[in-house]
């Protein structure tokens, strides 16, 4: 098949889809570039015309969940609730959302445990984490807090909706049926603050 034809039938945002897919579900090691492209109904030669090989592949992946994620988190620290949230509030809730809205690509970013896997993600992991926290801190800082709850404070938030994604993304449920429970726990931890 030629390369522009290739190009028009098989795209890379399919490609992406597909792979972030099967590695969530049979694995990183698993899974080949054969697999991935017998999943889409391709050969694996049609898959090397946007990737290299499987490791590049699957970075592209860590890289575009992470920026979707970050879009989300700087929407939210701009924006206002429709619901009455205050700004904190609000971002933390559009971190749940995401993580529950978007399972597999959670599970990739924040949950996968294969320690070659983890050097592609530790570094984006690391500045979302640190964007999440400096526009906590601000915040936080403009709400009159000390240093050290400034410094301290995010990480604490952080760990706490990770916890709270990772305990309700194996029961599949959607973000609108856990939103109750998703709500009283960020006006808990805000509370206290």
């Amino acid at each position: 098949m030629a390369r522009r034809a290739v190009e028009q039938e098989l795209s890379r945002g399919r490609i992406l889809e597909a792979a972030r897919h099967l590695f969530i579900t049979k694995g990183y090691r698993a899974i080949s570039m054969r697999s991935i492209g017998q999943h889409l109904g391709y050969s694996h030669g049609s898959l090397y015309y946007h990737f290299k090989e499987k490791a590049e592949l699957f970075y592209a992946i860590v890289i575009e969940d992470f920026n979707t994620l970050r879009g989300i988190l700087l929407q939210a620290a701009t924006g206002t609730s429709d619901d009455g949230l205050s700004r904190l509030e609000y971002l933390m809730l559009e971190f749940i959302r995401f993580g529950l809205e978007n399972p597999y690509q959670y599970e990739i970013m924040f949950m996968m445990h294969d320690e070659e896997l983890f050097a592609y993600c530790r570094t984006e992991q690391n500045r979302c984490v640190e964007l999440f926290a400096s526009m906590i801190r601000q915040e936080l800082s403009g709400q009159g807090h000390s240093e050290e709850d400034c410094s301290r404070v995010p990480k604490s938030l952080f760990l706490s909706m990770h916890g709270f994604v990772s305990f309700y993304i194996q029961d599949g449920l959607t973000f609108e049926e856990i939103r109750p429970a998703a709500l009283a726990h960020v006006k808990l931890l805000c509370r206290h603050l």
